[in-house]
């Protein structure tokens, strides 16, 4: 089972250079960072709140694009698999968003995992101009005509969201015929689209029916629906607690990954969370 990190880049945590070149010499095998372009101000989410009081952390709000601080963890490291954890793809742009996608797993000789999502936050997903009802749908289109800049010479594609004509897009990524993808959300729907559509499942850890662990037979039955293997497809889980007995749990099911979360702390005290965590990696 490979041992992980969730974070949200800010401007006032530990830089991504030095999270991840301190992730790669205690072994951890990736990173994963989140995304949100912007929050807006209302009931949902009325601004980053006072110690013990609701509402998203400070973080959400400040979070670093996530290519740029992938960008810099790459630049400093040789082995750690760097991922969006996830990229709101429906709120991007289909070309920009492929060409930072195949930049990154060139330059970082293929060690880009693509973690994508529909999006939670209906407020800034419609800020973008797309629809909340409409958001997977979209997700599925941008990914499929991604998926043809990275892999043909003359790629073109038509859909009800995504149009666009011969045309030309390089570079190319490094890993063939593209970075793997993993898709994030819980329950079943989120098992059907992940098999459906990639080559990694992202649930958050739950407990009762959407316990990922009791999940995972419907992964099997899924993957075997569509003629594919469970040793081609990844199941990772987000904000795994460090404790030793869920860990163990989730290693002797058969999970491929836990992600330990690295707060958005100063250098010193995000340091200290991976420290804490040097036994799962041992």
């Amino acid at each position: 089972m490979h041992i992980g990190l969730t974070f949200f880049p800010t401007d006032t945590s530990i830089s991504p250079a030095d999270l991840a070149r301190a992730a790669e010499e205690r072994g951890f095998e990736s990173i994963w960072l989140a995304e949100h372009s912007h929050i807006p101000v209302g009931p949902m989410t009325p601004g980053p709140p006072p110690v013990g009081e609701p509402g998203l952390p400070r973080e959400y709000y400040a979070a670093a694009d996530p290519f740029v601080a992938l960008a810099m963890a790459a630049a400093v490291t040789t082995t750690l698999k760097l991922a969006t954890g996830i990229c709101l793809v429906p709120q991007r742009d289909v070309f920009q968003t492929a060409k930072q996608v195949a930049s990154l797993d060139l330059y970082s000789e293929g060690r880009f995992i693509f973690g994508v999502g529909g999006g939670w936050n209906q407020p800034e997903i419609e800020n973008h101009g797309t629809p909340h009802a409409q958001r997977f749908a979209i997700l599925w289109e941008k990914l499929a005509a991604m998926k043809e800049l990275w892999t043909q010479e003359k790629a073109e594609y038509h859909g009800k969201y995504v149009d666009f004509g011969p045309s030309y897009a390089w570079p190319k990524p490094f890993q063939r015929p593209h970075p793997p993808i993993h898709v994030g959300g819980d329950g079943l729907r989120a098992i059907r689209r992940a098999v459906k559509h990639g080559q990694g499942w992202c649930p958050v850890i739950e407990e009762g029916v959407e316990d990922p662990v009791a999940l995972l037979p419907e992964v099997q039955k899924a993957l075997a629906t569509a003629g594919r293997k469970r040793e081609d497809f990844e199941v990772s889980i987000y904000f795994c607690p460090s404790d030793p007995d869920t860990v163990s749990r989730y290693r002797d099911a058969g999970i491929d990954r836990v992600m330990f979360a690295t707060p958005s702390h100063e250098k010193n005290a995000a340091l200290a969370a991976l420290d804490s965590y040097a036994e799962f990696v041992a």
